[in-house]
């Protein structure tokens, strides 16, 4: 009989990109949905607004055989006035929140987008829960605030962090190591 290793687990890999076909689109609205509406309840029906109309939106996609399989992650970003960008909506799928880095990544396309675009200043409403990883992405915070009645932590991005990205489109592949896999 012969004897086999065990094989390595493999982790897969996600494209962090801008939304740029349809199923990509519709995906980080569902995501979206069941995030903000169904999990944590902060709209009653929807989170869509004015913003989406003129946001870039970027998303975390699964893959499957390398393939863009499902969005797991969103986030979008939008210029407010001149030089001055705002992110907002980061969801990543409640089963994919095991996953190393997916939020951060999304956030490190959306600061790198925007600086491309020739941002000066970008700002978040973050989640009082989600403000340590922003630190971490070095994101100062400048005060607290309430976003449809929940706590959110103003934050401003350290734009020297964060290097150009002048085609979000293609963006990158990201392929999470064992140890960024979290039980």
């Amino acid at each position: 009989m012969i004897e086999l290793e065990p094989r390595q687990f493999q982790c897969p890999g996600y494209y962090i990109r801008a939304a740029s076909k349809p199923f990509e689109a519709a995906g980080a609205a569902s995501l979206r949905h069941r995030v903000f509406v169904e999990e944590q309840g902060i709209f009653p029906d929807h989170d869509r607004d004015e913003t989406d109309l003129i946001a870039t939106h970027l998303v975390a996609l699964s893959t499957y055989a390398h393939e863009a399989d499902q969005v797991v992650g969103t986030v979008r970003i939008h210029e407010e006035t001149p030089r001055l960008w705002w992110g907002s909506r980061l969801a990543v799928d409640q089963t994919f929140r095991n996953v190393g880095r997916l939020g951060a990544e999304l956030i490190r396309l959306a600061v790198c987008t925007a600086n491309a675009r020739g941002c000066d200043r970008f700002l978040a409403h973050v989640q009082m829960q989600n403000v340590i990883l922003f630190r971490r992405l070095r994101w100062k915070p400048l005060g607290e605030v309430m976003i449809h009645g929940t706590p959110h932590m103003k934050m401003e991005a350290d734009l020297n962090h964060y290097p150009p990205c002048a085609d979000p489109v293609a963006g990158w592949y990201h392929r999470p190591s064992f140890r960024q896999v979290r039980k």
